[in-house]
């Protein structure tokens, strides 16, 4: 008896605020046994977690996991680093654009793919200065206000 994956879509929504996305990958990530059910329990949050490379390794650091509450002695750590999944060729050029040019890594959105797997889709971006971040919340609040506009 198959279950069907539950929709899991946990968003960092502060990162379109705080970075420019210059380009966007979707990532495997190496979890262990009880990491996988507190996300489909939506018990994971990527708003602090950024990514690094170690070696020729690309991990998530600082992204919070929440213990397994029906977990026993071998519940995984909240916070540890996680190994991301990526071909040789995306990790070849993300390693390559951070090393010339001052670019970071940070998550994105965190979700299930069809086949229940978690996968994290990462963005290649560029930290915005903050007359950048004025003028992305004069963009939404004239958006908002024409969205409004049109309803009546």
């Amino acid at each position: 008896m198959a279950h069907k994956p539950t929709q899991i879509n946990i968003k960092n929504k502060r990162a379109y605020f705080e970075y420019e996305i210059l380009e966007k990958f979707v990532a495997g990530i190496q979890l262990v046994g009880t990491e996988i059910k507190s996300i489909r329990n939506s018990k994971a949050s990527i708003v602090e977690a950024y990514c690094r490379f170690t070696k020729d390794e690309l991990y998530v650091v600082n992204m919070n996991i929440s213990e397994y509450d029906f977990g026993n002695i071998n519940n995984h750590e909240a916070r540890r680093d996680r190994k991301l999944l990526l071909t040789k060729k995306e990790l070849d050029k993300l390693q390559k654009k951070i090393k010339e040019s001052g670019l970071t890594i940070i998550p994105l959105r965190m979700f299930m793919n069809d086949r229940g797997l978690a996968k994290l889709e990462i963005g290649l971006s560029k930290g915005k200065k903050i007359h950048d971040k004025r003028e992305t919340l004069k963009h939404k609040d004239a958006q908002r206000d024409m969205d409004r506009a049109m309803k009546f």
